[in-house]
């Protein structure tokens, strides 16, 4: 049995928030949780919100940072997501619930945070006013969103690949994590949402799977993205283009790497 089809039946046994978990968590997302933490100032025992918490990734980091004299909440509009991340810890408590009606009174919090979670929010702009209306006044406000997909090259070259097999609105569903990926649209974001005085950097980060084969049925298994969107075909089609074109982020031991930065909104609010 090969890799990719072994792959493809473990994929089928476990819903989207277990295949994100344990797949995209520790190739992508991990590793943003202490950075994004550090933008929000997240320090022992503050009142701590992460928004769009997903299976809890950032939740994690901030309850290490919170200690045990802090308290931390994780909210996610997406059931499964949160089923998986309960299992985790059990001094977090998380929500179901939408970013742009947070159900917490104002100045409910110390820190709030968000990463990899805006852009699939339905009124960005509103959810951001909602995350400053929670925070305390002197509390701060970090959220991260994936840069430029032309700033990943890995990336990049498979959306290529994907619009040259099968098309514009394939590779743009391929794209959309991506949608927020410019520091001037952002900070026109921040301007609606009230945060005038919003900082928006650069913060490099790495895309890391054990191969090509790895990343690319991760991806096709991926619900908000490539999900129902390719058959088995097509599938092997994407695979052989993918083994020629992510050939060059690909070490001696089959590993597959490349740069991928996010775009970091810090801001105050003021006392």
């Amino acid at each position: 049995m090969s890799q990719v089809h072994a792959e493809e039946i473990r994929s089928a046994a476990r819903s989207p928030a277990d295949i994100y978990d344990e797949q995209f968590v520790p190739a992508l997302f991990r590793q943003w949780g202490p950075i994004v933490c550090d933008a929000a100032a997240v320090a022992p025992g503050q009142r701590v919100l992460d928004v769009g918490c997903g299976t809890g990734a950032l939740t994690l980091a901030a309850a290490a940072m919170a200690g045990p004299d802090g308290a931390v909440t994780g909210l996610d509009a997406n059931p499964e997501m949160l089923a998986v991340a309960r299992r985790k810890h059990t001094r977090v408590d998380w929500q179901h619930g939408r970013a742009e009606a947070l159900p917490f009174a104002d100045a409910s919090f110390d820190a709030v945070a968000s990463q990899f979670a805006m852009m699939f929010f339905d009124d960005r702009s509103r959810a951001l006013a909602q995350m400053q209306r929670v925070l305390r006044p002197a509390g701060r406000l970090a959220v991260a969103v994936c840069d430029s997909v032309d700033n990943s090259p890995g990336y990049a070259a498979l959306a290529g690949a994907l619009e040259r097999l099968f098309g514009k609105p394939v590779a743009d569903a391929f794209r959309a994590p991506f949608a927020l990926g410019d520091a001037g649209a952002l900070r026109t974001l921040c301007a609606k949402a009230g945060l005038a005085d919003a900082v928006v950097t650069q913060r490099q980060g790495t895309v890391r799977f054990r191969s090509i084969e790895a990343l690319v049925s991760t991806e096709r298994a991926c619900v908000w993205t490539l999900g129902g969107l390719l058959d088995d075909d097509q599938f092997k089609r994407l695979l052989l283009e993918a083994e020629a074109v992510l050939a060059p982020f690909a070490d001696a031991t089959g590993w597959v790497s490349f740069a991928m930065p996010a775009l970091l909104i810090s801001a105050s609010v003021k006392g």
